[in-house]
């Protein structure tokens, strides 16, 4: 089988080429489509459920809301865990399944699972699934802040805030949201603007009104009601009340009582009408002063790198829409981490080429059949990314880094260097060039001489990485990815030494061949060859130091430290401050701006 594919390969030459370039095509194609990250994503398919709670314990949290939903989500399809967190404003329940689950279906049983558990929540509580997103899937954050000696900049710092958030939650994020990709944009920091009703309890005593009457009478005027259709001069025109209360001032003027007298009681002779902000569980600082800043999450699965491009191309658009004096600067864009991620693998992979392209120059002695080998090189990568697009592999430190250019050549060495070797003995014995008849017959029994033991060695080379597909959890996403990038690489280097090696040895060692050893070669024989000998005359004292070799070598590996992933050190640095669960909002945000201060 291995014989007969050189044998056709050599007989079709053209198709040969003709496939050569298609996979040129092919790869550049799947090069360019290929999804880039620095690291992989290990996150297994998780579903987190929220439920904001505003006025309960965490210990009444967990009783009345985090218990009841875990009971509904328990016997899902594929789950593999159910964690649950019970604290102050929040209950949420992270919700972990098997590897290859449809993450669509399950968000669609775990929302019906949540209609039938909204009976048993106290009442106005709406669980709400958390964004498709990754742990990985923070990939943007901006900050929305006022320019430098702006003239419409509030006066307070707490009125600033306050304008910047409505900038973020009504203008920013919206548009944002319809960047392809995009999953979800958080907002942290600022105050949310309410209008905030202050009732006086001795005034509505008097006026014999309770609270709970105040607020129903509120809230039937934030609303406006429908009165069905008439028709005018044959127009049909249809009809609502426009009740809808605007501003603070109109919140203030609306009646309550009349009383018999003339002029009735109002909103504002009862309570005191202002705007004011609801009450906050968290903040954001940036330059060691409060900010208000928004989080892009991606979309799980898609291509971190591009996802952050359009993010930042989309704010650039969103700063022509905004109030003068307002600007959106970025604080972290992943696609900067991860091009200084790929940077450095590229340099490492380019680097290791030259390094193999210099020894094949070096040791081969024939410029023409290094230059064949050398093409080995981005031949098989091109076909290597073609695998990693079709099944679905990201490239990254981890993928891309584990190839080894010399295990790629190895096949195409040896192949090429044979065909050289019998053309420049056969030149020798007929004292001539040879022609074209006789040097195909010359590489095509050269290449049937070397086929099946170079098949053999490169696919020993492949198997050894075989055993790592068999890795599942969060070691298989960490390390199948390289082992497959491998194997493609390792494939496409074993077809094209059967093939393209053996139709390019035809085309271009034409004329006078010689074979010889250079001197690098002769000077590495000249110190290998009494070394041989001396190792030949004591064959015992070598397997004896060997062995010694051997046992300290194991007996240093078990004292060696370990890790599960290579250190990412690429200039993206997290700081994380731990405090006591119990500290004040107000003494978190000094603290935070003091350590940026001195971290600044």
């Amino acid at each position: 089988m291995i014989a007969k594919t050189v044998e056709l390969s050599l007989r079709y030459r053209g198709a040969v080429l003709a496939g050569t370039i298609a996979l040129i095509v092919v790869g550049v194609w799947s090069a360019l489509r290929l999804p880039i990250d620095a690291v992989p994503d290990i996150t297994n398919p998780q579903v987190l459920v929220n439920t904001a709670v505003p006025a309960l314990a965490p210990e009444e949290i967990e009783k009345l809301v985090t218990f009841p939903l875990e009971s509904k989500m328990a016997g899902l399809p594929g789950i593999l865990e159910m964690r649950s967190l019970s604290k102050f404003g929040l209950s949420q329940i992270r919700l972990t399944f098997e590897d290859g689950v449809d993450l669509y279906r399950t968000r669609q049983l775990i929302a019906e699972r949540l209609q039938g558990a909204a009976e048993s929540l106290p009442a106005g509580l709406q669980p709400r699934l958390a964004p498709i997103t990754t742990a990985l899937g923070e990939i943007y954050y901006y900050q929305v802040s006022f320019k430098v000696g702006a003239t419409n900049q509030p006066a307070t710092e707490s009125e600033e805030l306050m304008a910047l958030k409505e900038v973020q939650e009504y203008l920013v994020s919206p548009l944002l949201r319809g960047t392809p990709g995009v999953a979800e944009v958080n907002s942290s920091g600022g105050h949310e603007k309410q209008v905030v009703i202050m009732p006086d309890l001795t005034q509505l005593a008097s006026v014999g009104t309770t609270v709970e009457e105040l607020a129903r009478l509120v809230g039937e005027n934030t609303k406006n009601v429908g009165g069905g259709l008439i028709e005018l001069g044959g127009e049909q025109v249809v009809i609502r009340a426009d009740s809808r209360v605007q501003t603070a001032e109109e919140i203030a003027n609306i009646p309550l009582k009349f009383g018999g007298a003339v002029k009735a009681i109002t909103v504002r002779d009862v309570a005191e009408v202002g705007i004011g902000s609801s009450f906050r569980t968290g903040a954001a600082t940036s330059g060691g002063k409060e900010a208000v800043v928004g989080g892009v999450l991606m979309l799980a699965g898609s291509n971190s790198r591009i996802v952050a491009r359009d993010v930042a191309e989309k704010l650039r658009a969103i700063q022509t829409k905004l109030p003068p004096g307002i600007e959106l600067r970025p604080l972290y864009d992943r696609a900067g981490l991860v091009n200084r991620t790929i940077h450095t693998v590229e340099k490492n992979l380019f680097e290791g080429a030259m390094l193999v392209v210099v020894v094949l120059f070096s040791l081969l002695g024939n410029f023409r059949a290094a230059f064949i080998v050398a093409l080995a090189i981005p031949l098989s990568m091109l076909f290597a990314v073609t695998g990693m697009v079709e099944n679905h592999v990201s490239g990254n430190l981890v993928s891309l880094g584990a190839i080894d250019f010399g295990l790629i050549v190895d096949g195409s060495v040896v192949m090429v260097e044979n065909i050289m070797r019998h053309l420049a003995h056969r030149q020798r014995e007929l004292g001539r060039a040879l022609e074209k008849s006789e040097r195909l017959r010359e590489v095509l029994y050269s290449a049937r001489e070397v086929a099946g033991p170079m098949f053999v060695g490169v696919l020993v080379i492949a198997v050894v990485y075989v055993p790592i597909l068999a890795l599942t959890s969060i070691e298989g996403k960490m390390f199948r990815p390289m082992a497959l990038t491998v194997i493609f690489a390792l494939i496409g280097s074993l077809v094209l030494a059967l093939t393209v090696m053996p139709v390019l040895c035809s085309y271009v060692l034409r004329g006078k061949i010689k074979e010889h050893d250079n001197w690098l070669v002769r000077f590495f024989k000249a110190m290998y060859a009494p070394l041989l000998r001396q190792a030949l005359r004591f064959k015992w004292l070598v397997v004896v130091l060997a062995v010694i070799l051997f046992g300290s070598s194991v007996w240093v590996f078990n004292r060696l430290g370990a890790e599960f992933i290579p250190q990412l050190d690429e200039g993206t640095v997290l700081l994380q401050f731990i405090r006591s669960s119990s500290a004040g909002l107000g003494a978190s945000v000094e603290l935070q701006r003091q350590s940026e201060k001195r971290l600044l």
